[in-house]
């Protein structure tokens, strides 16, 4: 009997344990054919939770990779939209007023 791949990080190498399936890699733990959707929470760098819409501000100078232009300390970004499956950690998507559209970190945020 071929067991399947762990629905967290698609690893092969799950196992049985009584009714439980592991994954040793990222110690995700699951019943066969139980439904695993699962909820990413992305948070500020407060720990706060962030939603699609919020109003954050920047806590940090931020370098525009390609440009000699800078998004300064302070910074309110408004009407902002998540991006759970974003691979490059760039989880924010939002427009910032004098710079353009721009994708931004949500560690180098705070909800305001």
């Amino acid at each position: 009997m071929s067991l399947p791949n762990c629905p967290k990080c698609q690893s092969e190498y799950t196992y049985e344990d009584g009714d439980l399936l592991i994954c040793p890699e990222c110690s995700n733990e699951w019943k066969e054919g139980e439904a695993t959707e699962e909820v990413v929470a992305i948070k500020d760098a407060n720990g706060n939770l962030l939603a699609d819409g919020d109003t954050v501000t920047v806590i940090k100078d931020l370098k525009i990779k390609g440009s000699s232009s800078v998004v300064k300390v302070g910074t309110k970004v408004k009407n902002i939209r998540l991006l759970p499956d974003a691979a490059d950690g760039h989880d924010i998507d939002c427009k910032i007023d004098g710079v353009g559209a721009m994708k931004l970190k949500s560690e180098y945020v705070k909800k305001a």
